[in-house]
């Protein structure tokens, strides 16, 4: 009668976890490390913010206080994210459509590619195609709005003779934040159940009606994440704004005239070298004001593609 030796204890012990506590401490210390920086970077935009907020009205460049300085440059600075997404986010959702279901698979994986490729490239070129290509090239069609669109505050004109305006700048953002928004909206499309794909063919429909009734619905999220996203890019985006408008710091609803606002980053690049003293910390406080709107709009961002998820 052989007797069977008991299993040590060692043996009856689950494997070791060590390489998961790695990583789980690598993870934790990561995310910690963000909001670290983040919470350094608040803490500075603060600080050196304060003397041009306590400071008076007179020593603000203008003469008429922060917020009247303020103003203009965070008016300009949603107006063109803003026009951007209203040109970025269907056209950038209909070439995700085009590469997902209408285009053959091996043309598609280069088109994407093609599209990805766009946000490799610097914005500094995308400004100056913008100023010297883009431009010049859009003066005619401006001049037609203004001509039959007067009546609309957004093309009221006159027409700017060279092209550096607005319209020009929303154009190009739009262009440029258009990679981002079609990757991730190609993704989602992706992730469309197969299923429901054949369901909605197997009842009778056609190809777009299948789009607008399996594959949109099921991707707003995604599409929603993807235009906040390329809102945050939009924001913050720095030499081409700065290169393509011809500013005044004014505020109005005019994309084809001569006088345009600013932006808070474009504002920055001009002023920023020369500046000294209490300049620097209006213009950090100018910086502050950009770092409040973006997290106010990731946060808003976040709230609805979270509420969607819940809801649906």
């Amino acid at each position: 009668m052989s007797a069977t030796s008991p299993t040590p204890a060692s043996a009856r012990r689950p494997p070791s976890r060590r390489a998961d506590r790695i990583f789980f401490l690598a993870a934790s210390g990561s995310g910690v490390l963000i909001l670290a920086i983040l919470a350094g970077v608040a803490v500075f935009l603060i600080v050196e913010a304060v003397p041009a907020v306590t400071a008076s009205s007179a020593r603000i460049p203008g003469g008429k206080g922060l917020i009247h300085y303020l103003w203009p440059l965070i008016f300009g600075t949603l107006y063109s994210a803003t026009l951007a997404l209203i040109v970025a986010i269907p056209l950038a959702v209909g070439v995700a459509l085009f590469i997902v279901y209408y285009t053959p698979p091996a043309i598609a994986s280069v088109l994407g590619g093609l599209v990805d490729l766009l946000a490799a490239i610097p914005s500094l070129v995308f400004g100056l195609w913008g100023i010297e290509t883009f431009g010049p090239a859009a003066v005619p069609f401006q001049r037609w709005l203004a001509d039959h669109l007067s009546w609309l505050p957004f093309f009221a004109g006159p027409a700017s003779p060279t092209g550096r305006t607005m319209f020009t700048v929303a154009i190009v953002l739009a262009v440029m934040t258009l990679p981002i928004i079609s990757a991730l909206a190609r993704e989602a499309f992706l992730q469309t159940p197969t299923k429901l794909e054949q369901a909605a063919y197997g009842l009778g429909a056609t190809r777009w009606e299948m789009i607008r009734m399996v594959v949109l619905p099921s991707s707003r999220s995604a599409i929603f994440s993807a235009g906040f996203l390329g809102l945050g890019r939009a924001l913050g985006e720095t030499m081409a704004v700065t290169i393509i408008l011809s500013v005044t710091g004014v505020v109005t609803f005019n994309q084809i005239s001569s006088s345009n606002p600013s932006t808070i980053a474009a504002n920055i690049a001009l002023h920023f070298p020369e500046s000294s003293g209490l300049d620097v910390n209006v213009l950090i406080a100018t910086g502050l004001a950009l770092f409040a709107i973006t997290l106010v709009v990731n946060m808003v961002g976040r709230w609805i593609v979270t509420s969607r998820q819940v809801s649906s």
